[in-house]
């Protein structure tokens, strides 16, 4: 008597099972389409913004990334939908969102810098390659990163800039007009031959080989010190190195 009554609970459940499988299976095929479909989407969208920022490896890198896995969430959210399994993603989002603000705290400052990166290089106020003066650093720009911005400095010492402290900040970059001014200031005794010395001045500069010839040549008195009339001398060189800085 029990093993026949353990038989028919058994059958029950068996049955049940199979109804709930021939229930479940199309909405399993729906959701497997549905989410291939939107993989296969992702994809699409991902290769289109490449193309789109080309230009901005970084960003297009970044967009790119961003465009795939709206699409792929996206996907997994509708399949789960017709699963009837929506509600269980949302509680999931739910948490994740939580566990987003505490990690936006956490890594403000890196998003702060990536953000300033992002901005840097869509203007592009600098290369790689360029003189700059950034916070009392001056260098040789060699690598402009999303998050830092690599100098380095006249003795060799590599200088690592946050991008954010550049893009709130102020810098020089003397690359941009491939051209700069050198201003010299010195002084002559008060019994030198004043037109001697400026023309001798004005012919020295003209022996410069990275002087501007098209740029005039200023020569002023600016002071009567306690033993020397002092002068500035400002002229334009070429400028690609800082080495033509120093040579001239």
């Amino acid at each position: 008597m029990k093993d026949s009554l353990m038989g028919i609970e058994i059958e029950k459940v068996l049955e049940n099972w199979e109804v709930s499988i021939v229930h479940f299976l199309p909405k399993m095929v729906e959701a497997v389409i549905v989410l291939i479909l939107f993989i296969f989407l992702a994809k699409i969208a991902k290769r289109i913004s490449r193309r789109a920022f080309k230009v901005h490896t970084n960003i297009a890198h970044i967009i790119a990334s961003t465009v795939y896995c709206f699409f792929l969430f996206s996907g997994v959210y509708l399949a789960l939908e017709l699963l009837g399994l929506d509600k269980v993603f949302s509680h999931l989002l739910a948490g994740a969102g939580i566990v987003g603000i505490i990690a936006g705290f956490a890594f403000k400052d890196v998003a702060s810098n990536i953000f300033a990166g992002l901005l840097l290089k869509t203007h592009s106020p600098y290369k790689e390659g360029d003189w700059v003066e950034i916070d009392d650093k001056y260098g040789i720009v060699t690598q402009v990163s999303l998050i830092t911005t690599t100098i380095r400095t006249i003795p060799g010492q590599d200088v690592f800039i946050p991008n954010q402290i550049i893009y709130s900040g102020t810098f020089t970059n003397y690359s941009t007009l491939k051209k700069r001014r050198i201003i010299l200031k010195t002084g002559v005794s008060f019994g030198d031959d004043l037109e001697f010395v400026q023309a001798t001045a004005l012919d020295e500069i003209k022996k410069i080989e990275t002087l501007l010839p098209d740029e005039k040549v200023d020569l002023y008195f600016t002071n009567i010190g306690n033993s020397t009339l002092d002068f500035v001398l400002r002229f334009w060189i070429k400028f690609e190195t800082n080495d033509d800085f120093y040579e001239a």
